[in-house]
């Protein structure tokens, strides 16, 4: 499976997790690639070596350190893509992989003793606290059964979402992505069978602590996709959403009480394992092919089952 080097990937947030596996499976498979990334200087002595690593391949890499959520940034960026593409080249893919919004509660939390720990600790004699230390202790070693009994993750005691919160999280995580594409489309730098990516999370039907506004912008990044391939199939563009399961990525680690969403992952996956990068880049890969220009407008799932099992060990 090789792609021309003139098929280009444009990928939004391409320095870490998702977009940076997904940059190196396109490019491995020979596409050009365009990525957009934001990070401090101090981050990039991390993130060079991974960006040497995709020019390894032979593919064309081109970078821009830069705000993604800028509307004049995103003209700048593509007329900086249209100029590297040239007159041949056209964007096969458009993924967008932007992690940035609020993890705050709606209200404060009232939070009630943990009573397993202390009837166990009665029951064994013990003092509440060693039981409870020892239990932490083990369940930040890997022994991921004792996460009910764990110390339940602590929020943010003094600062609770807004409505400016959800409004800059819906954004940044959904409606922007209509805004590259609408941008993108009007320069004609798109392909005549391109490919529109959104990644979403279980999040957009349970409630996680922390996660509303979040999950508010999944849900408008899934409807905004579903429109755009509606409107959009005319121009040859299809738009999809994975929904990748419990994955180690930097956006994870940012939200209140990921270490228990992983051990709940990892006991209720079919494979007992957390979804990689690489699983999702994969799929992209997939569907950015000829024979996966049937799939349009859907949600699709990458998490080896997860999303379906009711097993808990």
């Amino acid at each position: 499976m090789k792609f021309s080097p003139d098929d280009w990937a444009l990928i939004l947030g391409g320095s870490s997790g998702f977009g940076l596996a997904t940059a190196r499976k396109l490019a491995t498979h020979g596409m050009s690639v365009f990525i957009v990334h934001r990070d401090r200087r101090g981050a990039m002595a991390r993130i060079e070596p991974e960006f040497d690593r995709i020019r390894a391949t032979g593919a064309t890499l081109v970078t821009r350190n830069a705000d993604a959520l800028a509307a004049d940034v995103r003209g700048e960026i593509l007329e900086a893509l249209a100029a590297e593409m040239g007159s041949t080249g056209r964007a096969r893919v458009l993924l967008h992989s932007v992690a940035l919004g609020n993890l705050k509660l709606v209200a404060p939390e009232r939070r009630s003793e943990h009573e397993a720990v202390a009837r166990l600790a009665s029951e064994l004699g013990l003092e509440g606290d060693a039981v409870s230390a020892a239990i932490d202790r083990l369940f930040d070693e890997g022994l991921d059964e004792l996460g009910a009994l764990a110390t339940p993750p602590a929020y943010p005691a003094s600062a609770f979402l807004e409505d400016e919160d959800f409004a800059r999280t819906i954004h940044s995580m959904g409606t922007s992505l209509l805004s590259w594409t609408q941008d993108a489309l009007a320069r004609g730098l798109f392909a005549d069978d391109a490919r529109v990516f959104g990644l979403t999370s279980e999040g957009n039907s349970v409630a996680w602590k922390g996660y509303a506004a979040v999950a508010a912008a999944k849900v408008a990044l899934e409807s905004v996709s579903r429109t755009m391939a509606v409107e959009l199939a005319p121009y040859g563009i299809r738009s999809n959403v994975i929904q990748a399961g419990i994955t180690e990525t930097p956006a994870l680690r940012a939200i209140p009480g990921s270490a228990h969403l992983k051990a709940q992952a990892r006991l209720r996956n079919p494979f007992h394992r957390l979804t990689t990068p690489e699983d999702v880049a994969n799929v992209i890969c997939l569907l950015s092919t000829d024979e996966a220009s049937w799939i349009n407008g859907e949600v699709i799932r990458v998490d080896g089952g997860e999303h379906i099992s009711g097993a808990t060990s």
